[in-house]
């Protein structure tokens, strides 16, 4: 399939039972929007680009690989962070809480692309807490610490973080590309997505770059 497909936003249930789902329908706008206001990143001296996705998007899940392969290759200057949001959805809740569990016992890197693969790919439920704890036992999650982990106070609070943040960036689909807390994509390609993040890049390190001079 082209990458030219539009995020996604519809029912993660209708999708996992293989129902028709009617796609939201996208004009083409800017390749880019200012974020008003601007949004603190956690390290001023990084140029920081954050990933709004959810595990439960078809669109995230093509996503991932070319946005790993372009996050691997960035200098050090810039930092790539993902954001699991659940526009309010219980089952991407579960797969959010998921995310940062997985973060926390070391088995993110590992099984990132296992997941993805394990919804889209093998239609497995892992929208369900005990399916899905049971999937990331068989991959060698340690079980204990996983059940300690997944519904903790920590986990928890990073999911209505995250779930903040997509507000205060206006999140409206996924997957969503934001830089330096200045800058939201627009809906393009998934390549037109990565060139456009290049220049707002470029365009970020310029002005901390002026910025410092004047110190």
């Amino acid at each position: 399939m082209k990458d030219a497909r539009r995020s996604f936003v519809g029912s993660v249930f209708a999708l996992f039972f293989g129902l028709t789902v009617a796609m939201p329908s996208f004009a083409q706008g800017p390749a880019y929007t200012p974020i008003s206001p601007a949004q603190p990143t956690e390290d001023a001296a990084k140029i920081e680009v954050l990933e709004f996705f959810s595990y439960g998007c078809p669109h995230c899940a093509d996503f991932n690989p070319l946005l790993t392969a372009w996050a691997a290759k960035l200098p050090a200057d810039v930092v790539v962070k993902k954001v699991p949001i659940t526009f309010g959805r219980a089952a991407w809740a579960n797969i959010a809480k998921l995310y940062y569990a997985l973060e926390i016992t070391g088995d993110l890197h590992r099984l990132e692309g296992e997941v993805f693969r394990a919804i889209h790919g093998e239609r497995v439920n892992l929208f369900d807490e005990r399916t899905l704890t049971e999937w990331v036992v068989k991959k060698g999650v340690d079980a204990k610490k996983f059940g300690e982990t997944f519904n903790s106070f920590g986990v928890m609070s990073k999911v209505k973080r995250a779930d903040q943040m997509a507000q205060a960036y206006k999140i409206q689909g996924v997957p969503a590309l934001a830089v330096d807390g200045k800058f939201l994509i627009g809906d393009m390609g998934f390549n037109e997505k990565l060139a456009v993040a290049d220049k707002l890049i470029a365009q970020a390190r310029s002005e901390k770059s002026k910025g410092a001079g004047k110190k």
